[in-house]
């Protein structure tokens, strides 16, 4: 499978991580490493980036990618960076970039279950080890709990009417893959507009899936651990829920003096980037700096 990987924001990262020359840069959500290898041009061979990733294929491709001594990559949660680093014997960093959200190599391998087109099982899984799947979501979960999840992580309006649906049809038979779920809330919710009617879902369920909220959380805060005074984290988010979590972590603790701010509004992609990579026009790019 070959798959274009464009890293998003990629001009505007450097610029908000300002990486130095010899500095150690954490890259938390490493991918296909398109982010890392930028970072590589400005930090020398001196410099040393930790890429963590959940997921074990993007970690061979950015292994393949990215064949540098300066680059150690290792498989991780955002909660255990500072384990990781641990582990390395690295006591401080000078940045740390996370690029939230499902990859587009995660969404067009159909085996992995992201899709709605997949024929394959429900899955979702950014870690292949992890034995709860999306599977378990839709046919385990109680009417009032996948409503919440759908309301909470997919802002979806019509939760109700499309866990009926998930009910009344798994009072028949499990609902096994992708294509049968996004059939089942088409049906429910109607096609209407570009956007497909799960989408909304889908994202609810993948955030359940790999916890993502709580684990952002306790990345943000491992974060502050782990950077030198004067270090810099940055985040891109790609919905509103996540986004908002960023936004708030950074506000609180600008607020308490431990960061300063270096953006008083996310940055976003411009029309070019936009046209070229549609799948960044959601992005919001937020920056701040250890005091």
């Amino acid at each position: 499978m070959t798959v274009e990987h464009l890293p998003v924001l990629l001009r505007e990262v450097i610029e908000l991580l300002a990486p130095g020359r010899g500095g150690i840069y954490v890259d938390a959500t490493v991918g296909l490493g398109g982010h890392s290898e930028e970072i590589m041009k400005t930090i020398g061979r001196e410099g040393r980036i930790i890429g963590i990733d959940r997921d074990e294929r993007a970690l061979a491709r950015a292994a393949g990618r990215l064949a540098d001594e300066r680059m150690v990559l290792r498989k991780g949660r955002f909660s255990e960076v500072k384990t990781i680093l641990d582990s390395l014997d690295v006591r401080a960093v000078d940045g740390i970039l996370f690029d939230l959200g499902v990859s587009m190599m995660q969404i067009r391998d159909l085996a992995r279950g992201f899709s709605f087109n997949s024929e394959e099982r429900l899955d979702m899984r950014m870690d292949g080890s992890q034995a709860f799947s999306a599977w378990d979501v839709v046919n385990t979960y109680d009417e009032k709990e996948l409503v919440r999840i759908l309301r909470e992580y997919g802002e979806e309006y019509l939760a109700p009417r499309i866990v009926r649906a998930i009910i009344a049809e798994r009072s028949r038979r499990t609902i096994d893959t992708c294509a049968e779920l996004a059939g089942l809330i088409s049906k429910a919710c109607g096609r209407r507009g570009r956007i497909h009617p799960a989408t909304k879902t889908f994202q609810a369920l993948r955030i359940e899936v790999n916890r993502e909220i709580e684990e952002l959380k306790a990345g943000l805060d491992a974060s502050l651990d782990v950077l030198k005074p004067g270090g810099r984290l940055c985040v891109i988010a790609y919905h509103s829920l996540e986004d908002r979590v960023v936004k708030n972590f950074m506000r609180d603790r600008a607020k308490e003096g431990r960061v300063r701010l270096l953006v008083k509004k996310p940055v976003v992609p411009g029309a070019r980037e936009i046209r070229e990579n549609p799948s960044s026009r959601s992005a919001k790019l937020r920056g701040a700096e250890l005091t």
